[in-house]
């Protein structure tokens, strides 16, 4: 009998791990959803054909299961399933800020942990995961997880220390890219573009600036000073945003990311 994984949790992100791992070639017989609102089930069942069950069913029937649940609604979902757990099955949670020490805490001795911090690219499939295995995770356990992540983008394996980190820079940091792609917009139309070729101007830069980085492997300062001609219109640019301290601006905010999700932490 094939593996079988559970998804707990059928919200966007839930969907979008479903959505990846079926297009990645998993066998819709093999997955299962845990989901409990009645229109969700038929809009899932239809839509993948996949078999949508309780979270206790997915729970005992699964020898994975992904918890795709808010961090608030984790301990009420571990209490849930808790019952029907057993050594060996592994549990892989995407929740921010919730450690594998409290989800560990809350199941049965031999249940094996991996917490995630994905980003939402996942949803084109070009996600970034960080994992990190809890106190009774194998190495072929770790490698499940990193499976289902690599469904929907890339993945990389770190401590869990760093988990905090990670979740200030990629984890938060679609928000900071829409944030700047957002200004640039503006500032086209304050130059007296339309906001529609304004629009397509900065979301080409950025896409091509990412590719730039990516395939040729060169380092941002090396592209950054490529474009800076000396005494240019982009060395002008560049200066301003060092008056207004904008690199140490990003370096705040990534440090308030990461002490918030350090409190989401010991709150749970």
């Amino acid at each position: 009998m094939a593996s079988q994984t559970a998804i707990i949790g059928a919200g966007v992100m839930g969907e979008t791990l479903l959505s990846g791992l079926v297009r990645s070639g998993r066998r819709v017989d093999d997955l299962l959803v845990g989901e409990k609102r009645a229109e969700r089930v038929t809009e899932l069942e239809e839509r993948y054909g996949v078999t949508v069950v309780s979270n206790v069913e997915a729970a005992t029937k699964a020898d994975t299961v992904a918890l795709v649940v808010k961090p608030q609604d984790m301990a009420d979902v571990l209490a849930e399933i808790a019952p029907v757990l057993r050594p060996g099955q592994l549990l892989v949670s995407l929740a921010a800020g919730t450690t594998t020490g409290f989800i560990e805490s809350h199941v049965p001795e031999g249940v094996a942990v991996v917490r995630v911090m994905p980003n939402t690219p996942a949803l084109v499939d070009e996600g970034m995961a960080a994992v990190s295995p809890g106190s009774h995770c194998s190495e072929a356990q770790l490698a499940e997880a990193e499976s289902l992540m690599a469904s929907v983008g890339r993945v990389v394996r770190i401590p869990e220390r760093q988990q905090d980190a990670v979740t200030a820079i990629s984890g938060s940091g679609p928000a900071y890219i829409f944030f700047v792609v957002e200004s640039m917009i503006e500032a086209g139309v304050h130059l007296g573009l339309p906001r529609s070729t304004a629009s397509e101007l900065v979301i080409q830069t950025l896409v091509g600036s990412a590719k730039m980085l990516r395939e040729t492997g060169t380092h941002p300062t090396v592209l950054r000073e490529q474009v800076t001609s000396p005494g240019g219109t982009t060395a002008s640019a560049l200066r301003e945003l060092e008056v207004h301290r904008v690199r140490a601006a990003f370096l705040a905010a990534m440090e308030a990311a990461r002490d918030r999700s350090r409190q989401l932490a010991e709150g749970s």
